[in-house]
């Protein structure tokens, strides 16, 4: 009896030991979430390699289509248990190397707006990397959870055949090929010139893609292209607009920290790819397209930056999109992302966006992407289409930590007109009240004095500035602030520049990104009736103008002013005429709207 028992119990083990041993690795979801799986984490047993996929263009002119360089990594699952993944996809025209700061790459921007320019500096990139690994980013975040990870080079940089076109089709078309591949439609290859063919055997067909920047620009590019199989993208501080990105209201102005950079100089920036075909994309891409096209002299908008405009391309687009940006990006400004989200949600796609108070980068909380991806590419079902449409990080708040709001704008905020009466050149007052707003005020252009000096000055003809009663209570602004303006130049150009700002201005090394700056605007007064056609300007004329300041979702405390600085020359931004344009503000002409949480009721009864 006793040995039959003991011969059971053997049985039942084995039973159980085999089972246990026929168990595959598969993804695992808690709360809407995919979890980390044991088995998906170790990396000396993840599977990595690269491959070339072909694409449907030859954008180098060498008479083949183009072929983009590609890795994988992928658990090992995937190769011995037939595991079939999702993936996670990031392009750059970054991973080959870059040509850095060289001297004189960027464009003279001390000369009349107008003037011709002196030649600048074209340079070489001198290509980096080691196969089969383009970049390890993203691995260790999503390849435990269950997603394959896949990298690519961009056209024209990298082993990737093709030229760079900085917002080109071609740009948007190469990821596409990628996703085409990863779902069984395009071809891939295991070397850059051979025949021998290699499958993703190993992929749903589900595709995700997020990256920061211009990594954060390419996974819109590929959702345009209405692509198959991308199913969601989280871009973060995305470039949506070259216009918008080199250019303002017909205004040339760099993005912040690279004074002088346009898109030709981008274009140099990035192109890693082969030696032999640069001259010839040099001469076709940078010296003919963009030399004719992105027009320095007028900074008008054109045909050639309507088609680097990705928000004239999102008809055929259906993923699902997570916006990220930082309210104080002055380099990729927060405009970018907020007008593809509005697109978007026009168009009746999934969409959710999140800002933060910092500058440049800076994705979503982990949670939120996973949410995103776990409902999108696996297919769980986690009411994430439900969640808050706008996470807003507070400004004492950490980043990870955002607070969730029905919709950005903030739906309780309303446009609150105010006006401007005289001070110059000291302070003048920023009211809700009209009938104080008369008379004219100048101003003398000086680049010599940066925004930061020029706001915190008592006295100056340099800008001028008006502010609010100090409130005494927080005002929350939350959109878009619009400004009218009604001015005249001594001469047939000027530059328009226009910061918000909160007084009086914290210097402390204790101050916050938050705490000075509110927001920002750039225009060329040459373009008041029309962005793409400007005309000199007549001395002495006055025009009206109405532009958009950058997004804001601010909350302003009390014991503050709200500032309105009306400046020339921005020494981080615009070009650097020589001192001594007067531009003339006409009060009575002259507004500003503010988008304010609750409304002129609110901001009243913050002063009163």
């Amino acid at each position: 009896m006793k040995n039959n028992i003991k011969f059971q119990f053997i049985i039942l083990f084995l039973i159980a030991f085999s089972i246990k041993a026929q168990e595959k690795a598969v993804p695992v979801f808690k709360d809407g979430e995919a979890q980390i799986v044991e088995a998906f984490s170790n990396p000396e047993k993840w599977i990595q390699h690269d491959l070339w996929v072909e694409t449907t263009f030859d954008s180098d002119g060498d008479g083949k289509l183009d072929r983009m360089h590609v890795d994988v990594t992928r658990p090992e699952q995937t190769e011995t248990e037939g595991l079939k993944l999702p993936v996670v996809y990031e392009s750059s025209p970054y991973y080959a190397g870059t040509a850095g700061d060289a001297p004189g790459l960027f464009w003279e921007v001390k000369h009349e707006i107008g003037a011709k320019e002196k030649p600048r500096t074209k340079v070489e990139v001198t290509r980096r990397g080691e196969r089969p690994i383009i970049s390890n980013s993203q691995v260790k975040n999503w390849l435990p959870l269950g997603y394959i990870v896949v990298h690519s080079s961009s056209p024209g940089t990298g082993l990737s055949d093709g030229a760079p076109t900085v917002g080109g089709d071609n740009e948007s078309f190469a990821p596409k090929a990628v996703i085409d591949w990863l779902n069984g439609r395009a071809k891939g290859f295991t070397s850059r010139e051979g025949t021998e063919t290699v499958t993703a055997f190993w992929s749903t067909g589900k595709v995700g893609m997020t990256g920061t920047s211009y990594n954060g620009t390419i996974p819109l590019a590929a959702a345009t292209t209405g692509v198959e199989g991308l199913e969601a993208i989280i871009p973060v501080a995305p470039n949506t607009s070259y216009y918008h990105y080199y250019r303002s209201n017909g205004l040339v102005r760099s993005p912040g920290g690279y004074l002088g950079e346009d898109i030709d100089v981008l274009y140099d920036f990035i192109h890693s790819g082969k030696e032999e075909n640069r001259a010839r994309n040099n001469k076709v891409v940078r010296d003919t397209e963009m030399a004719n096209g992105m027009d320095r002299m007028t900074g008008d908008y054109n045909d050639f930056w309507a088609g680097r405009d990705y928000i004239n391309d999102m008809k055929p687009m259906k993923a699902a999109l997570l916006m990220s940006h930082g309210f104080n990006d002055w380099n990729v400004m927060p405009e970018h992302s907020y007008r593809i989200y509005k697109k978007a949600s026009e168009m009746g796609l999934p969409t959710q966006i999140y800002y933060h108070q910092n500058g440049h980068g800076g994705p979503p909380p982990m949670k939120m992407m996973n949410r995103w991806f776990t409902r999108y590419l696996h297919g769980v079902k986690n009411d994430v289409e439900n969640d808050a449409k706008a996470w807003i990080v507070r400004e004492d708040d950490k980043r990870e930590e955002p607070t969730a709001y029905a919709e950005y704008p903030n739906p309780e905020a309303s446009k609150v007109t105010f006006y401007l009466e005289a001070g110059a050149p000291e302070a003048g007052n920023l009211s809700t009240d009209k009938s104080k707003s008369k008379g004219k005020e100048t101003l003398v252009d000086n680049y010599s004095f940066s925004s930061e000096v020029l706001a915190q000055a008592a006295y100056t003809n340099h800008r001028l500035l008006y502010v609010t009663p100090v409130l005494k209570e927080d005002v929350h602004i939350s959109g878009l602030a619009s400004i009218t303006i009604k001015a005249s130049s001594s001469k047939a150009a000027v530059n328009l520049s226009v910061c918000l700002v909160s007084l009086p201005w914290n210097t402390s090394k204790n101050s916050k990104i938050t705490d000075n700056i509110i927001t920002r605007g750039w225009a060329d007064l040459q373009n008041h009736a029309s962005l793409t056609k400007s005309a000199p300007l007549k001395p002495g004329k006055f025009y009206d103008m109405t532009f958009d300041l950058q997004p804001d979702d601010q909350i302003i405390k009390k014991g503050q002013q709200i500032g309105l600085m009306i400046f020339s020359s921005d020494n981080e931004y615009t070009l650097l005429p020589k001192p001594g344009t007067e531009l003339t503000i006409d009060l009575q002409g002259t507004k500003i709207t503010i988008p304010i949480v609750g409304g002129e009721n609110a901001f009243k009864k913050s002063v009163e």
